[in-house]
């Protein structure tokens, strides 16, 4: 029970899958929520890999962290990559899609968050990220404005548990990407922005682990990055 454990939404692709990658190479053991909790392609190690049924529109935190508990004895971190994009205008009528989205994009890390809260303050360096996006700290275009609605939220959800667990030790960050390459980020470019110039999933893993497993005394409470000149960002 010596390694430490990562929870991860959004696993089965993209950036996800990178950090679950990443986390593992440095020795982490991940148990990654799916609505298929079937592994996605690759070699993942038995040690060091789980999927468990999840879906963050429907709930089932604490079952899964009830689980994690069990099996492994510990908490270290949580990683909230599960994401909902949606054009949909700002002032649609459709009530029910923009729920869906702050259900996946807010609600449910906040859920996550909360399920795991008592073994995050047991590690002593417990870690939360929330992987928001640009579009959580401006609304660039009216096309982006309903995701940005709910982005911002993801970001004031991270600053609402870095005060929350600072005490305890533990550290939470909103890390906020502007395109990466990935099949919703050519869907946010519409296709017009290069998959290659855009922000590369493995360097955001990187990044992601590194700000996991940086001391107490240097969190930062937001990370944003782009891969364009886009105003201050």
């Amino acid at each position: 029970m010596n390694a430490r454990v990562l929870l991860l939404t959004g696993g089965s692709r993209g950036i996800g899958r990178a950090i679950a990658v990443e986390a593992i190479r440095r020795g982490w053991i991940v148990s990654m929520g799916l609505r298929n909790p079937t592994l996605p392609d690759g070699n993942w190690p038995d040690d060091r890999t789980e999927t468990v049924p999840y879906d963050a529109e429907t709930g089932g935190e604490a079952d899964w962290v009830a689980g994690v508990l069990e099996r492994h004895g510990r908490i270290d971190a949580v990683v909230a990559c599960a994401g909902l994009l949606d054009h949909d205008s700002i002032v649609t009528a459709d009530d029910a899609r923009v729920k869906r989205l702050f259900e996946v994009n807010a609600h449910a890390p906040r859920r996550l968050a909360a399920a795991a809260w008592e073994p995050l303050k047991r590690s002593g360096q417990g870690r939360v990220i929330v992987m928001a996006s640009l579009s959580g700290k401006r609304v660039k275009s009216s096309r982006s404005g309903l995701y940005a609605y709910s982005k911002f939220a993801a970001v004031g959800l991270a600053h609402a548990l870095r005060h929350e667990g600072w005490s305890h030790g533990i550290r939470a960050t909103a890390i906020c990407p502007g395109f990466v390459a990935t099949e919703m980020g050519a869907q946010a470019a519409s296709d017009t922005f290069p998959a290659e110039a855009m922000t590369q999933v493995g360097d955001l893993a990187t990044l992601t682990l590194d700000t996991i497993e940086r001391p107490g005394s240097l969190c930062q409470a937001e990370i944003t990055l782009n891969c364009q000149l886009d105003g201050i960002f």
